[in-house]
Formats: C-alpha cells, sequence, structure tokens
C-alpha cells in the first residue's frame, strides 16, 4: 500500500493538531507525518511520496505561514516535477477575524503545486462558510479544506471526516 506524506507548518500549534486529527482518522500505519520546521529537510522529502496532504495557515494579508516560505520559494526557483504527484490541501482560517482573507494559503500552495504538475484534489464547497474573500476559491470551491477553530470548531471533525471520504477517490490508502 502506498503511504501518504502529510505535512504541516504550524505557528501556534492549531494546524498541527488539525495535523493529528487527519493522520489519526487516516491512520497512523499509511499516513507519515511531517512538521515543516521539525522534519522536513529538502523537496526530495515531498518527492518520495505519490500522495500528499499539505497543512498550512494564512497570515497577515492571506501569506503561507512561516515554516512554508522558504519551501515554495526554493520550488519555485529549481522547479521541481510533481507530476503524477496526487496533492490535497487543508488549513485553518478565521472567518471572522480575517474574512477578508479567509484561508489564502490554501490558494498559494494550489497554484504552485499545480504550476509544478501536481493534481491537486479536494475541493470543497464554499456554501458552508461566512467570509468576505478568499483567494483559494477556484470555480465556486475552497481548493482545500477550511477549517476555522476559532468560530466553528464545533463543525472540524465532521468536516475532517467528509473530506476524508471525498479523498478516497484519490487517495488508496484511505480507501482501504
Amino acid at each position: 500500500m502506498t503511504k501518504i506524506g502529510l505535512f504541516y507548518g504550524s505557528t501556534s500549534g492549531v494546524t498541527e493538531e488539525l495535523a493529528e486529527k487527519i493522520q489519526q482518522q487516516i491512520g497512523e500505519d499509511v499516513c507519515d507525518l511531517y512538521s515543516m520546521e521539525e522534519d522536513f529537510d529538502d523537496v526530495d522529502d515531498l518527492l518520495q511520496y505519490d500522495y500528499l496532504i499539505l497543512g498550512c495557515s494564512t497570515w497577515g494579508a492571506g501569506e503561507v505561514q512561516n515554516d512554508w516560505r522558504e519551501p515554495l520559494f526554493d520550488m519555485e526557483v529549481d522547479k521541481p516535477d510533481f507530476s503524477g504527484k496526487t496533492i490535497a490541501i487543508f488549513g485553518p482560517g478565521d472567518c471572522e477575524g480575517h474574512s477578508k482573507h479567509f484561508v489564502g494559503a490554501l490558494g498559494t500552495l494550489y497554484d504552485q503545486f499545480k504550476a509544478l504538475g501536481a493534481n491537486v484534489v479536494g475541493t470543497v464547497s464554499a456554501d458552508d462558510y461566512s467570509f468576505e474573500k478568499s483567494t483559494s476559491i477556484r470555480d465556486g470551491k475552497f481548493v482545500g479544506l477550511p477549517l476555522d477553530e476559532v468560530n466553528e470548531s464545533e463543525k472540524t471533525d465532521q468536516r475532517i471526516a467528509d473530506w476524508l471520504e471525498l479523498l478516497k477517490a484519490d487517495f488508496p490508502a484511505i480507501a482501504a
């Protein structure tokens, strides 16, 4: 069975907690967990997996979390080939306090990995979310799973379960 690499960047611990929840629901035996700060060395860490789940919170005016900045810059310069890789993206946001930049980092990851040839899956309808603007919307859907631990934490477990159910079509290890 092909393992999944789950890579996350976390400043305040929220994305880390969400990544651990996702790993638990998938199963530690099929999902390896990597902190971008502590475990990530270079892009080869990502490239060793055909199936990736990437977690990133949004900071400032829609920027990616600090642990993702240098790797994304390096990938923009080096242009590694992610063709044949299937990627799903998730991230926490605050739909009230940061309503104008809600989960913008998801859009940044989506754009970069699509440009490098990845098949990005796991879009989520924006209908169940209240926000003003997001750069992570494509064709009326979020490019990944937004989770709002500030205002809607009671929805998190169900949102993760629904998303993982959706990912079963593209991630064989989840479907097993």
